[in-house]
C-alpha cells in the first residue's frame, strides 16, 4: 500500500499533510507529549505510597503506587492475650480490610495520574484520536 502525501507551505515551513487531511507533524508532536506525560505519571507511582487502615487506626497497610505490599503495622492494642485464636482472627480480618482499604487508594491515584492520558488516546471514549483506526 503507497501513501501519497501533500506539501503544504505554512509560514515559510514545508508540512507533510496526507490525502485526509491530517498533519502528521502536529501528530508525532502530540505523541510525544504523550509519551513524556506517561513517563512523568508512571514516575509519580513509583515515587507515591498510600496507607489503608482498619479496626479504627489499629492495623495499617503501606502500597507502593504500583499496589506493591511495602509494610504492614498491628498495633499491640488488637492483640488480646487471653484469647489467641479469636485475635488472630480479627487481625487478619483487619489486616484484609486494610489491604482492600489500600488497595482502593491505589487504584484512585493510578486513575487520577494515569486517566487523563488514556481519555487522550480515546481510551473508553467514542471517536477517540480522530482519524486513526482503533485510538
Amino acid at each position: 500500500m503507497t501513501r501519497s502525501y501533500e506539501q503544504h507551505h505554512v509560514c515559510g515551513e514545508e508540512m507533510a499533510v496526507n490525502p485526509g487531511g491530517m498533519d502528521m507533524q502536529a501528530l508525532l508532536q502530540q505523541a510525544q507529549q504523550m509519551q513524556q506525560q506517561l513517563a512523568q505519571a508512571q514516575q509519580a507511582l513509583e515515587e507515591a505510597e498510600v496507607e489503608g487502615t482498619s479496626g479504627g487506626g489499629l492495623v495499617k497497610v503501606k502500597l507502593s503506587g504500583r499496589g506493591q505490599v511495602e509494610d504492614i503495622t498491628v498495633d499491640p492494642k488488637a492483640v488480646d492475650p487471653t484469647d489467641a485464636e479469636e485475635t488472630a482472627q480479627t487481625v487478619a480480618d483487619l489486616v484484609l480490610a486494610a489491604i482492600r482499604d489500600a488497595e482502593a487508594q491505589v487504584e484512585r491515584l493510578q486513575q487520577e495520574k494515569m486517566g487523563p492520558l488514556a481519555e487522550g488516546l480515546g481510551g473508553g471514549m467514542p471517536g477517540g484520536m480522530p482519524g486513526l483506526p482503533g485510538f
